[in-house]
């Protein structure tokens, strides 16, 4: 990793030296752990009295760190990361800790993101429902969290928290309007929006609408063949639109009404040139692909807040009912020339649709029983969730014009599992105890979930799947909890936490199935597969003094009867053709260490006033114990450090990011290498000038050394033989910007 280049060295100096005298005694960026937390107990706490990992990132820092999606989100949060595919399906899922996909939670405004679900190379449901422009905070919650957030939460959560009208008005400011505009250029995209909030004393509105258009992401790829071999990025058209629209009543100052209304939609055309070329399976040659993919999601929600119940059982409550309704559909269209020559055009078609209802119920109580403080939380949540996927598709012969539904290896339409219906049911509570006069908090929690599948056969799934009788599954689970906080006097304070997890087996594991003799391979359902469940400690020492704010936590993290999808269960000649099924493996463990630290320079010297220093940095490793194998999705070590001058109009920052490469990975196979990327280290350069009233310009510029690299969370898995290896780079040089405007 080399030294910051002289030029960016002198323009930091140059912007020191010319700061004056109306600098902000107290950066903002030196206090992450002042920063109230609301996801990671259901009550607002300071990170500083949580026992537990958590970051918040507010809207400030997503405008100046330019954060546009999910991995610009987690760009400098080391522990957390976001895969990115490289043909047409855009961003993976989140990954905390090493577990990703569905046992991490993702929600917005306490309302789960839709499912992932992928099969096959022409079907991939993603999680990246939102428009981030439209947040006011983020806050990300590593290991086990199913006590507050049931089955979805093994892994941890990421809890999106939308624009609010109050948080543009204030007394005597009745109306907002903002405007905002940038570009980025490692995918040449524009993007806007504009955000108005109007109130008075009882009643006031929110409305947010943004777009988004641009091409596909480049990275350091040279090779532009039309075949696998292929290491340019194929080319691609996207636009994106959303809407935030809420209304909030207040009869009193103690209640809030608030109605909102949220949709985002996504749109991308691809040419899939890497897919052309001789098909070595099925000796085909295909000449043309293209892929229309459409994403798009629909909330409804109303919630009602009171502050002074003055209840024996509640001072306080939060209850909302929503409904919210996400659809993937995914057409592909390929031509190709079949082994026995015959021109064809093949069509396939991917939907899955989710709707879901939920209401919740969190109530909060104060009291005291002799020397001890009590903050009681509890609640309950019901959600029903409707789930439906087929895939459907034709072959029409170019020459004849005949068409038929087989396209091998399916005769479509097919279900790769049934129409299901999935009802939880939950109770939470959790008492925060705080003794020994505010020094010590002890925090017990407990939650029960019951969990219900109710799948449908139809017609398309039974002829697919002859016999075969859809099972139902019903789970009940207790999930505990205990954290506790010790602060040690003065400026120090040491926390410790145990927390069960457990995820219930997922409708698709349960009951995928499908036969496909012409391949010779089958899929059979498992309905005796067991939830799996975790146990999560961790244990820390944290520092928030004037000028560090420091923390230092290590983990260990043990999972049982994990859900493994597609394991080879049978195969010729035992069966006459090969089976696979979703089984429970025996056990695995992730442990690791973390560390956050932040410096504010002012309150070290007069003369630093402005300067700030913030680090990063998460070391893991996973171990399949059945084995010893290493696990895959586990992240090598990497850390991020930040130098930040601020003053009173503008400010500039130079970001470092880092990774180790994995020290160990299995192989793919008997004698296929896994492709172990190099470590990196990327430097960028952030600032953001406030050149008029209510004016911003935020600028920054990515990968200043133009450094080949690749990522662990886009590059795991990969043979380390294939020859488009470098179609997985991270982009080159990029510059992305954005001005805003207020009044």
């Amino acid at each position: 990793m080399s030294a910051p280049s002289p030029l960016a060295a002198a323009v930091l100096a140059c912007l020191a030296a010319s700061a004056h005298a109306g600098v902000p005694a107290d950066s903002a960026e030196a206090h992450d752990l002042d920063t109230v937390t609301v996801t990671a107990t259901r009550t607002e706490r300071a990170l500083a009295d949580v026992p537990a990992t958590a970051s918040v990132i507010d809207r400030e820092r997503l405008d100046r760190e330019l954060v546009l999606d999910l991995k610009d989100l987690v760009r400098y949060e080391p522990g957390v990361s976001v895969g990115s595919g490289t043909g047409r399906f855009g961003l993976r899922d989140v990954r905390i800790r090493g577990l990703g996909g569905n046992r991490v939670r993702i929600e917005t405004d306490g309302i789960a993101v839709p499912d992932a679900f992928a099969i096959g190379s022409f079907a991939d449901a993603n999680r990246d429902f939102v428009d981030l422009d439209t947040l006011k905070r983020v806050e990300i919650v590593r290991g086990p969290a199913s006590a507050l957030y049931g089955s979805d939460a093994l892994g941890g959560v990421v809890a999106f928290v939308t624009k609010d009208p109050a948080d543009y008005l204030a007394p005597g400011r009745d109306a907002h309007l903002g405007l905002k505009f940038g570009y980025e250029s490692d995918w040449r995209g524009l993007f806007a929006s504009a955000t108005s909030a109007f109130g008075g004393e009882r009643w006031s509105g929110l409305l947010v609408v943004g777009h988004r258009q641009g091409q596909e992401t480049g990275n350091r790829g040279d090779r532009a063949t039309r075949d696998g071999t292929r290491t340019v990025p194929n080319p691609q058209s996207r636009d994106g639109r959303s809407l935030l629209a809420k209304v909030v009543h207040a009869p009193d100052e103690a209640q809030r009404w608030r109605l909102t209304v949220e949709g985002n939609e996504d749109a991308t055309d691809t040419d899939v040139l890497s897919q052309l070329g001789l098909q070595a399976r099925t000796r085909a040659i295909v000449t043309a692909m293209r892929g229309d993919d459409r994403q798009t999601r629909a909330r409804l929600s109303l919630t009602w807040e009171h502050d002074a119940l003055a209840m024996p059982f509640a001072d306080r409550m939060q209850a909302q009912a929503y409904r919210q309704d996400s659809e993937t559909a995914q057409r592909t269209v390929e031509h190709q020339r079949n082994a026995a020559g015959v021109a064809l055009r093949r069509e396939r078609e991917f939907t899955f649709d989710q709707r879901l209802h939920g209401v919740e119920a969190v109530l909060h109580k104060a009291l005291a029983t002799g020397a001890i403080d009590h903050a009681l939380t509890w609640g309950l949540e019901l959600t029903r969730t409707d789930v439906r996927q087929k895939r459907d598709g034709r072959a029409i012969d170019l020459a004849s014009g005949q068409a038929t539904p087989v396209v091998p290896p399916d005769v479509f339409p097919v279900r790769d599992f049934p129409t299901s219906r999935i009802d939880n049911a939950a109770l939470f509570v959790q008492d925060e105890m705080s003794f020994a006069g505010g020094r010590a908090t002890l925090l017990p929690g407990l939650r029960v979930d019951r969990y219900a599948l109710r799948p449908r056969r139809d017609p398309i799934f039974a002829e697919d799947n002859p016999g075969v009788v859809p099972a139902e599954v019903t789970v009940t689970r207790v999930s505990p909890k205990l954290g506790a906080v010790w602060r040690m006097g003065g400026t120090w304070s040491l926390f410790a936490s145990y927390a069960g997890g457990f995820r219930a087996p997922p409708y698709n594991d349960v009951n995928l199935g499908f036969t496909n003799l012409q391949f010779g391979y089958a899929s059979v359902p498992n309905p005796e597969l067991r939830p799996e469940t975790s146990d999560g400690y961790e244990l820390g020492v944290r520092h928030a003094g004037a000028a560090l704010h420091a923390s230092l936590a290590a983990f260990h993290n043990r999972y049982r009867d994990f859900i493994e999808s597609g394991v080879l269960v049978s195969a010729p000649p035992v069966t006459p053709v090969r089976v696979f099924q979703a089984r429970n493996v025996e056990a695995a463990r992730i442990e690791g260490v973390e560390l956050k630290a932040a410096l504010d320079g002012g309150a070290l010297h007069q003369r630093l006033r402005g300067w700030s220093l913030r680090a990063a940095a998460a070391w893991q490793r996973g171990e399949n114990e059945r084995d010893g194998r290493p696990l895959t999705g586990v992240d090598p070590a990497r850390a991020s450090l930040g130098l930040t001058f601020d003053a009173q109009r503008w400010g500039v920052g130079l970001h470092g990011r880092f990774a180790r490469a994995q020290r160990r990975m299995p192989e793919l196979a008997p004698g296929v290498a896994q492709f172990v990327p190099p470590g990196y280290g990327v430097l960028d350069l952030l600032a953001h000038w406030r050149f008029a009233p209510g004016a911003t310009l935020d600028l920054g510029v990515f990968n200043l050394g133009d450094r080949r690299y690749w990522d662990w969370a886009d590059a795991a898995g990969l043979d380390a033989a294939s020859p488009a290896l470098e179609r997985y780079t991270r982009p080159g040089r990029s510059v992305s910007m954005s001005v805003a405007f207020a009044w």
